[in-house]
């Protein structure tokens, strides 16, 4: 397997977001200091330049299946697009801080974004659907689980588990430090935080258990689970791991180590296959299949560390962006 270059372009800062369209014909990139660059995967023209926040953009969100791009910045509006026509749909300020994080509902029909401790829903037309009681801390994080009945939103102190119907508190889980970052299994078996004590702890709601794997190198800002549930991979220090996540769970089971030299910043299953992406902050970024006695399958260095991964719909290309803001899409080769 190889990763190799299909194109590269260069934005005026560091790349803060990555989205792919839902038709995976467009490759979509932030730059913090607010544009939004809509490129053509095919050669890596530029398709559009959306203004984003001239404040500085922070998140992204692409729709599921249709051409529609969700974004949020430092002003405090949520602002939504038509990326194959690039013009603005609808922009709606939330006047509670900025726009740290949105994401739409599987199925496409809410977003849902968090500024500070506001989470508030939308309409894919931009109209508020709901607004949530502040959080009591921060919103450090936002999940959809899969199976699309609820959002989970963590803060300094615990995760809340908000019905997508009548917006009530399903379930409410107590956690005593910060949460960097959530992930739901694709079964919605498992709800999983990245947490800065480091650790990475996990809740299986229906049986209201829980499980925590402590002894990280760092805190653990990056998660991903495969398309089966199965696997969880997670970063945390020079060596990432895969953890077995069948039948009982991890807990007290040894990871698959997935080595780097320097610390890792980035990790991301593939969609539809079981390849895991890692980055380093020495650049590099390897393609591994965990499951094999030797499980890594490509290794490319870059010139500088990577801010983002995110793979293709097909998974035949995976975007990358880094720290000095240029954004490659590499192709994987058998």
């Amino acid at each position: 397997m190889q990763l190799t270059k299909h194109w590269a372009v260069v934005l005026e800062d560091y790349v803060i977001d990555l989205a792919w369209a839902a038709d995976g014909a467009s490759v979509v990139a932030a730059s913090a200091d607010g544009p939004v660059s809509v490129f053509d995967l095919a050669d890596g023209a530029v398709k559009h330049v959306l203004p984003g926040d001239e404040d500085g953009t922070n998140a992204i969100a692409a729709h599921p299946t249709l051409p529609i791009l969700a974004s949020g910045g430092q002003d405090g509006v949520v602002r939504l697009w038509d990326i194959a026509a690039g013009q603005a749909v609808a922009s709606v300020a939330l006047e509670a801080g900025w726009i740290d994080h949105l994401s739409w509902s599987p199925d496409g029909k809410t977003l849902a974004a968090a500024a500070g401790r506001t989470l508030v829903l939308f309409n894919p037309d931009g109209t508020v659907r709901h607004t949530f009681d502040p959080a009591p801390k921060t919103i450090s994080a936002i999940a959809w689980q899969p199976a699309g009945g609820c959002l989970a939103a963590a803060y300094f102190g615990g995760v809340v588990m908000w019905d997508a119907d009548d917006y009530i508190a399903q379930q409410e889980f107590a956690y005593a430090n910060g949460i960097h970052t959530l992930a739901w299994s694709a079964d919605s078996r498992w709800l999983v935080s990245g947490n800065q004590d480091p650790s990475v702890h996990l809740w299986l709601p229906e049986k209201e258990d829980e499980f925590h794997m402590s002894g990280y190198e760092s805190k653990v800002k990056h998660i991903s689970f495969d398309r089966t549930g199965r696997w969880l991979a997670t970063s945390g220090g020079r060596e990432g791991c895969v953890w077995d996540c069948e039948g009982d769970g991890p807990e007290g089971r040894e990871p698959a180590m997935l080595p780097h030299d320097a610390p890792m910043c980035a990790v991301a299953y593939q969609n539809q296959h079981g390849i895991v992406a890692t980055a380093a902050q020495d650049g590099t970024v390897r393609l591994w299949s965990p499951e094999r006695q030797n499980p890594l399958r490509a290794n490319v260095k870059l010139p500088h560390p990577a801010t983002q991964l995110a793979w293709a719909p097909d998974d035949s290309y995976l975007a990358i962006g880094n720290e000095q803001g240029v954004a490659y899409v590499l192709k994987v080769e058998s």
